[in-house]
């Protein structure tokens, strides 16, 4: 991962080079494409998968005809404040402005000329949104989204080249010219005009988590293994802009040992978790990213979550919570004494929690952690499946012109032909795991990705 002059020759050149086919690369491929610009996607794996096909992908989006069918009233102010709100104001304002503003247009565009199926996400809220505005695919999947963008590329005619690792840029003067390639076959150079880093962040090095994010290097890697940080630290060395690298989305709400993504639908429901006391640790509606700090605290690192039939329905749209059911993840007991068998959960301390969230589903008043319940108690055959807490990507990066996002420099200005886009670039999940609203990684990826795409530079 170094830097390099110019070389007289590529080996081939291209307009818009993109390094990353996940939800972020291929967004700006599609908007480059649109823009005439010739594109080349290099991809790392076998098939285009990255984060996003780990995740649930669910893009939020605020003001889209989606939600106006849905009688869902929302703006792009809403949204923005929101994001602020979760993250204690500690984002620019400018670039969540630009998000907020963004991701409908993008999720309209996909659903408009590449036949995107979106839908709202209508039956429950997600923490720290003040409107229902999550957008996904019929399976609620990321591999569906990530395959569709895929499919939607290459009917446009981009060009994706895979088991292709990039391990070097290239430079002349103020300017990237191109980048080395690796694959099986050895190494290549290819030459552009401009250069957008899709490439995500660091979750996958080790190293780099232990260094900015020590409190969850212990967690459970559930991104993509790919993320090893060449975005940092080939910023570093051109002296551009990097913030908030200790900022990450973690999860709290992995089935474990399983690996498996269980909804935060089961906790915002009124689901609630347990360690292996029986016994509640905190307010489990703040979110799941700083779920998995929690979880991680408690005894061996694992707690359960439980809930009932009722939720259990609900979570049964996304496709994880299906195989989580296939692969035994999930039990179901009849009544208390029977979830404490199936748990091996104290059963005085169990029946006393349910008891305890019961009252207070009742009462509506806040718990002895702040939390209100909804007013649907838990009942009845009962629902538990045992969880970890894990790292799922990184939310710090490269700071960006947040009308183009262009890599901004250290002493100021921008390097006017390099691009970063989804985990490559500095997010709105402010400094830390608590900031983290509810796909905001996928927000990155599809905004900064459609404005990146559709620019060009002078």
């Amino acid at each position: 991962m170094s830097l390099a002059p110019s070389p007289a020759k590529f080996d081939l050149e291209t307009e818009t080079l993109i390094i990353g086919a996940g939800a972020a690369g291929l967004t700006a491929a599609l908007a480059a494409r649109e823009a005439g610009q010739e594109v080349l996607v290099l991809e790392a794996d076998a098939v285009p998968a990255g984060s996003t096909s780990l995740s649930a992908g669910l893009i939020p989006a605020a003001g889209t005809r989606f939600q106006r069918a849905a009688g869902i009233t929302d703006s792009a102010e809403a949204f923005a404040a929101d994001i602020q709100a979760k993250a204690k104001g500690e984002n620019d304002p400018a670039l969540v402005q630009a998000m907020a503003q963004t991701a409908a247009q993008v999720v309209e565009w996909l659903a408009d000329r590449h036949g995107l199926p979106f839908s709202v996400v209508e039956n429950f809220d997600y923490p720290g949104h003040s409107q229902r505005r999550m957008h996904g695919l019929p399976t609620r999947a990321g591999r569906e989204l990530v395959d569709s963008l895929r499919a939607a590329a290459e009917a446009a005619g981009v060009d994706i080249i895979c088991n292709r690792r990039a391990d070097r840029l290239y430079r002349a003067d103020d300017r990237i010219t191109g980048v080395r390639v690796r694959s099986p076959e050895g190494a290549e150079t290819v030459g552009c005009q401009r250069l957008i880093l899709a490439c995500n962040g660091y979750g996958g090095n080790r190293d780099m988590v232990a260094q900015h994010m020590p409190d969850i290097s212990r967690a459970l890697w559930f991104g993509h293994d790919g993320n090893r940080g060449e975005a940092v630290i080939w910023a570093n060395a051109l002296g551009c802009e990097t913030r908030h690298l200790g900022a990450y989305q973690g999860h709290g709400n992995v089935a474990h040992p399983h690996g498996v993504l269980i909804t935060w639908a089961v906790i915002m429901e009124g689901g609630i978790q347990l360690n292996l006391q029986g016994l509640r640790f905190w307010n489990e509606s703040q979110g799941y990213s700083e779920a998995a700090r929690a979880v991680l605290a408690q005894p061996q690192g694992v707690a359960w979550t439980i809930f009932d039939t009722r939720i259990a329905a609900i979570a049964r749209q996304f496709e994880d919570f299906k195989q989580a059911e296939a692969q035994g993840a999930i039990r179901v007991a009849g009544d208390a004494h029977s979830l404490a068998l199936a748990t091996g959960l104290p059963e005085t301390a169990l029946a006393e929690t349910l008891a305890q969230t019961a009252q207070a589903a009742a009462t509506g008043q806040p718990d002895m952690f702040g939390r209100r319940f909804p007013p649907q108690p838990l009942v009845a055959p009962y629902v538990a499946v045992k969880v970890t807490g894990a790292l799922f990507h990184t939310q710090g990066g490269i700071v960006v012109d947040p009308a183009t996002a262009q890599a901004r420099l250290a002493s100021g200005g921008v390097l006017a032909n390099l691009y970063a886009v989804g985990g490559a670039a500095c997010g709105v999940s402010g400094s830390g795991d608590s900031g983290y609203l509810s796909g905001n990684g996928l927000l990155a990826a599809l905004s900064l990705g459609w404005l990146a795409g559709r620019h060009r530079p002078a």
